[in-house]
């Protein structure tokens, strides 16, 4: 061990390398940004086995990144279903189902609950295990980015000209990092969160779960024996004992959550190998290999400040919440989006100081908005759980009704958390100091449904331009700005956009190609799809409209 540290710089130090820290870094990379990664995993550790699903618009990101084909290649064998199954145990009787594409028809199925996205990308189930390794060998390929594996943060000093990041090696030895901003993208039991002094608050205790990750090569066959269907998500609805089961390879891989009843808290309480095979609904000569285990209670807890001068908090380090439909890693997936490009900017010098001031104004209002939509759909499941009775799997003409009514609630209650399409698109960003707002309202923020808008705040709506080529892939890395009409005249906004450095590329779309949606012949695109402004000519206030869009009339924080 040397008593001299390392030195190194970057222009900005993330936290972590799960899923939230990958995108991060790949992001801050694709904008030219020197960024480097510290992990305390070394390199080559498995991941955890916990989220399990890609959103929509994690996968618009990831397109724009360049990973998108690596990540949907990955997970579940192509033509194994993705669909949500409700049944007595998972070998027991099917109640109903929610059908989803598989991969290898991803693109192309029509009909049915999660087709016919407004994307290139639609949404990918796959879990963590197969998504981070493909998300670290992309970035570590990407120029501008650094990972130092096994590298754990000690602690760091912030000045008026940077961050001083110090750390410790996998041999002891000691690293410093100068840098000129630092994110924390390190979960749950965030050390940069406790630094910056943010603190969690909301719902400290939702729901109570025992999850096992299981080795078991006859499941599988024991299920197309019986004649039951695969799904990626298999839900198990007994009086005794209800509980979940997602596919993990496809063959022989699960993880099995366990619920607690409500009102149990104990965790030793529950015989988890006798829990198990209730869910799974095979008696004790079943066998199978327990790979890992992990209790954890589900929770709703936000950070009061995702920020601190030049140090930024991400992910589970400031937000955390039952994780149905994946909602935690998409939703840290979107705060590093957003941090991403407002850190570029400032630090290719067009945003002025006050755009970095739009990370916590723009996130912290949607990071409530979802966390209350997953705890009220926790509290929904749990409830529905509890009143499941004995007529769920007996025989008869009352039982047949009382399986086709359950059958309909559940179908209806999940599909909005499995197919959630308004999660995905209808967030807008409603009091950011970035857009330029006018009088008309985005639509409701709902769960299931959305109605594409081209608000200010709201996420440009996709469509396909005459060429052939998705909008988002026509769009440049900075502003991009839609003329839908030729004859409009946009040199002087452009020219005052050079002076004050501001990138904003020109894109002509002809009117034909693009939804009724857009009824302004101008549309600003910020660099992360969201609009920050239309109009149907440029404004007269051009200083005004550079300004806001830079940060330059916003305050610091």
């Amino acid at each position: 061990m040397s008593d001299h540290p390392i030195r190194l710089e970057a222009d900005v130090v993330v936290v972590g390398a799960g899923p939230v820290g990958l995108t991060l870094a790949m992001d801050l990379a694709w904008h030219g940004v020197e960024v480097i990664v510290l992990e305390a995993r070394p390199r080559g550790h498995p991941p955890n086995v916990k989220s399990n699903h890609v959103s929509a618009r994690s996968m618009e990101i990831f397109r724009r990144l360049g990973v998108a084909g690596k990540v949907r290649d990955a997970g579940l064998p192509a033509d194994y279903p993705n669909d949500i199954a409700y049944r007595t145990a998972f070998l027991g009787r099917e109640i109903t189902r929610i059908p989803i594409p598989c991969r290898a028809n991803r693109y192309t199925a029509k009909g049915g609950p999660d087709t016919d996205w407004p994307t290139p990308e639609p949404p990918h189930r796959i879990n963590q295990i197969y998504l981070e390794p493909v998300l670290f060998a992309h970035l570590e390929a990407m120029p501008n980015a650094r990972i130092l594996s096994a590298t754990t943060l000690t602690d760091f000093a912030q000045s008026d000209e940077g961050v001083l990041a110090r750390a410790t090696d996998a041999q002891g030895g000691a690293v410093e990092i100068a840098c000129t901003y630092l994110a924390g993208c390190d979960g749950g039991r965030s050390g940069v969160r406790k630094a910056i002094g943010a603190t969690l608050s909301g719902d400290v205790a939702l729901q109570h779960v025992q999850s096992s990750y299981i080795r078991a090569p006859s499941l599988l066959p024991m299920l197309r024996e019986a004649g039951g269907i695969p799904a990626w998500g298999s839900f198990s609805l007994n009086p005794q004992q209800s509980g979940n089961v997602y596919a993990i390879d496809g063959r022989e891989t699960w993880l099995v959550h366990v619920y607690l009843k409500p009102g149990v808290t104990d965790f030793d309480a529950v015989d988890r190998d006798q829990a198990i095979r209730t869910v799974l609904g095979v008696d004790s000569a079943f066998a199978y290999d327990l790979l890992s285990k992990e209790d954890w209670i589900g929770r709703r807890l936000i950070a009061d400040r995702m920020r601190r001068d030049r140090v930024f908090i991400c992910g589970d380090a400031s937000h955390l919440w039952v994780p149905y439909a994946g909602y935690g890693m998409n939703a840290g997936i979107a705060d590093a989006a957003n941090l991403a490009w407002l850190l570029a900017a400032r630090l290719a010098g067009w945003g002025a100081e006050g755009i970095l001031a739009a990370y916590e104004a723009e996130r912290l209002p949607i990071t409530e908005q979802v966390s209350h939509f997953a705890m009220n759909h926790a509290h929904a499941m749990t409830k529905a759980r509890g009143t499941v009775s004995s007529q769920i799997d007996a025989e008869g003409p009352a039982a047949d009704a009382y399986r086709t009514s359950i059958a309909r609630s559940i179908y209806d209650l999940n599909v909005q958390q499995y197919c959630c399409a308004g999660l995905n698109f209808g967030y807008y960003y409603e009091r950011s100091p970035l857009i330029l707002y006018d009088d008309e309202p985005a639509p409701p923020y709902a769960m299931g449904e959305f109605t594409p808008s081209t608000a200010p705040g709201a996420r440009v709506p996709h469509f396909t331009l005459a060429d052939g080529r998705s909008l988002y892939d026509a769009c440049g890395h900075g502003y991009t700005l839609l003329r839908f009409d030729p004859t409009v005249d946009v040199t002087a906004l452009q020219r005052a956009a050079r002076i004050s450095g501001v990138p904003i590329d020109l894109l002509d779309v002809t009117a034909v190609s693009a939804p009724d949606v857009y009824r302004h012949r101008l549309l600003l695109a910020r660099p992360d799809q969201h609009v920050a402004w239309r109009g149907d000519q440029i404004p007269a206030d051009l200083e005004g409209l550079i300004n806001a869009i830079r940060g330059a009339d916003t305050i610091r924080v």
